[in-house]
């Protein structure tokens, strides 16, 4: 995987975090409500710093889909967290081939990146992955969930 093709990735995940923490946001109360703003705007600003990043390198940024299939509908607070837990360790694995880029720019963006969602999905639900970002399969015995996708 090139850069480019690294960062379009990172810059999918990022509009469907977006759009999950809008979701979520919208059907959560209190400090939950909270977390949610915030995370919501967290992964704008990073959706917005790959959309620059993409721009000065010449291409065109993807623009989100208009929905995407959620893995989880969030109708109680254990639900809110298990999906925002799930966008999470999806973008975390988005960004993770960027940590190898040649270019340091690149590199510590994706670095920085991953060390917020793991951050984020701590606070939340307070157990951390072997290996953040890693395939289960070569990371650790438990199996992770797909973030959410666009609808077919």
């Amino acid at each position: 995987m090139t850069a480019d093709q690294g960062l379009s990735t990172a810059l999918a995940a990022e509009h469907a975090a977006v759009y999950a923490y809008g979701v979520i946001a919208a059907r959560t109360t209190g400090s939950l409500r909270v977390t949610a703003t915030a995370a919501f705007n967290a992964h704008r600003a990073r959706r917005d710093q790959l959309r620059a990043l993409i721009a000065a390198r010449g291409d065109a940024p993807a623009e989100p889909d208009a929905a995407y299939r959620l893995p989880v509908t969030p109708s109680t607070p254990a639900q809110a967290v298990e999906l925002a837990t799930l966008v999470e360790r999806g973008v975390t694995a988005a960004y993770l081939e960027l940590t190898a880029s040649p270019d340091t720019e690149v590199r510590q963006m994706a670095a920085l990146a991953m060390q917020e969602c793991v951050t984020r999905s701590y606070g939340l639900r307070p157990e951390i992955e072997a290996f953040p970002g890693m395939p289960a399969d070569v990371a650790s015995p438990t199996p992770s969930s797909a973030p959410p996708t666009p609808p077919s």
